[in-house]
């Protein structure tokens, strides 16, 4: 009798194993192109991204879900929102991004940026099905997808706390003299960024 059930829990597993490797998610990263295919049971879909821009790193290779937020804030960028926060691989994560002007272009501090509605879309997939996610491509070679989402970006949570800009001429106003602001103010400088192989953890 044991041997009967032995083998009807074998042939099952059997059965469901291609069936469970075929309901996971499979998400494609490319660099090149800072686009991502996802292929799920319900269909398939492409999608602009932003992946790590200049002096930082979005780490290729193959990776499994290591958790998921629904709101993670960064404690390394100003507590920056991550909304819908698919961890890969340490503090790097595919995630919602409200820079919606970015998407299709190298932006982020090493993370996987999408918009909002596919951030929400993919985490409700992946929390089904589960996921592996595959990073390939070079940003330095990209062949940016310009398309942009459609909708509107919902505002920031929290900001990150604003540069003070000096004033390119001269000024009377006591307020522009104290906040910085004046008629024509000359661009902020950025300052170099280091190379950083961590991201928003």
């Amino acid at each position: 009798m044991r041997d009967v059930f032995s083998s009807f829990v074998f042939a099952t597993a059997l059965v469901a194993a291609p069936a469970a490797c075929e309901a996971r998610v499979q998400i494609t990263v490319d660099l090149s192109s800072q686009t991502m295919n996802v292929v799920a049971s319900g269909g398939s879909y492409a999608w602009p991204i932003s992946s790590a821009r200049d002096g930082f790193v979005t780490p290729r290779g193959t990776y499994g879900v290591q958790s998921l937020e629904t709101m993670h804030y960064s404690k390394k960028y100003h507590n920056s929102p991550m909304p819908h926060s698919i961890f890969f691989n340490g503090g790097f994560a595919i995630h919602g991004t409200y820079d919606l002007a970015n998407l299709g272009r190298p932006a982020s501090h090493g993370c996987v940026r999408v918009s909002p509605a596919n951030a929400a879309m993919l985490y409700s997939l992946v929390q089904r099905e589960g996921a592996t996610i595959r990073i390939i491509g070079d940003a330095s070679n990209a062949a940016y997808a310009r398309a942009v989402e459609p909708e509107e970006a919902a505002p920031r949570a929290v900001s990150a706390r604003p540069q003070r800009v000096a004033s390119a001429e001269p000024t009377d106003n006591p307020l522009a003299l104290i906040f910085g602001f004046g008629a024509d103010p000359a661009p902020a400088a950025q300052p170099a960024q280091p190379v950083r192989t961590r991201a928003h953890r």
